[in-house]
């Protein structure tokens, strides 16, 4: 390993959350409510394998120890059991994991298992089939639920469900999503509905601090665990009397930014120092041939120098984000 990623605050970075798509086939109504338009695709169109696979050693050459596959809808790629398998191909990648909708999750599971992948995180907003409609713009609710147990069948010990805590919407639904995880060794991730470009109205509307959520889990006797290294920004917690866990991605939290530890390369194969960022720095020059690979991780180093300390989600300003698939959530 040639050095470890660390920026002028000290924050080292061990986690790369890799857009190998912009295109989704939901239309979630806080990200894509409109559907998915190919805005800001190049002409180039989204990174290539071997793009894919230069772009995943060089940080793995830089200390990066997980990789999470985003979009978009990543397994759209016709090509996502080789991409898998090329970011395996670094054996200091310890964690390679898909954030999904869970649309192809009971047909292809398996086969991306046996590819190298090693957490399933799926996007789960309720447990009631309608509203699940009503969110997602799809009515798959029942395939999404077959598609976590597959997952389980395929040998996955644990699966991450990732829950956009909405006010109005499913805040209140908290007795049931626990009583889901029961007997499950689901961890269960509320996430605090974030605004962006296109999604004011609706963040003023249905937004709602994950500390609601929290006080009620220690009132009830969940326990808050310690992060590892390479870990999300969760605030996970557990109870002696559930297989499943509880995870609270809280990014309105004070020093929600210190614990920083993840850095985002986009489908177009630019890096993101932050999902709420003002721009991004350009890879794609370097990623066309292989003898390029000292100047590409100079680069990565050079662009963190530059990241801010913290997002300014609290003075309203989300930066290029327009919508949460653009750079992959």
């Amino acid at each position: 390993m040639a050095s470890q990623l660390t920026d002028a605050f000290a924050r080292k970075f061990y986690y790369l959350r890799l857009s190998v798509t912009d295109v989704c086939n939901f239309r979630c109504t806080y990200c894509l409510p409109d559907g998915y338009k190919p805005a800001g695709v190049t002409n180039n169109g989204f990174l290539s394998l071997d793009e894919i696979r230069r772009v995943t050693r060089a940080f793995a050459n830089l200390g990066t120890e997980k990789v999470r596959l985003t979009g978009g809808e990543p397994s759209l790629r016709r090509d996502f059991c080789d991409i898998i398998a090329a970011v395996r191909e670094n054996p200091s990648i310890r964690q390679i994991a898909v954030t999904t909708n869970g649309y192809r999750l009971a047909r292809d599971v398996a086969q991306w298992r046996e590819a190298g992948l090693t957490a399933v995180n799926v996007s789960v907003d309720s447990l009631d089939a309608r509203q699940f409609h009503a969110i997602t713009g799809q009515d798959k609710f029942r395939q999404v639920m077959a598609g976590i147990d597959a997952a389980f069948d395929a040998g996955f010990a644990k699966v991450k469900v990732n829950t956009v805590l909405m006010r109005d919407v499913n805040h209140h639904q908290l007795d049931t999503f626990l009583n889901w995880i029961k007997t499950r060794p689901i961890q269960l991730r509320f996430i605090e509905l974030m605004e962006t470009g296109e999604g004011s109205a609706l963040f003023r509307q249905h937004h709602i601090s994950g500390a609601t959520i929290r006080d009620e889990l220690l009132k009830r006797g969940w326990i808050h665990q310690l992060r590892s290294r390479a870990d999300g920004p969760a605030q996970v917690f557990c109870h002696p009397d559930y297989d499943g866990e509880i995870g609270l991605i809280m990014p309105y939290e004070k020093d929600f930014c210190a614990s920083c530890n993840r850095l985002r390369v986009s489908s177009v194969g630019k890096l993101h120092l932050c999902l709420f960022g003002d721009g991004g720095v350009d890879l794609r020059d370097l990623l066309a041939e292989e003898g390029q690979q000292a100047a590409l991780m100079a680069r990565i180093e050079e662009a963190l120098r530059g990241k801010k300390q913290t997002h300014f989600l609290h003075q309203g300003n989300t930066g290029i984000t327009q919508n949460l698939s653009y750079i992959g959530g």
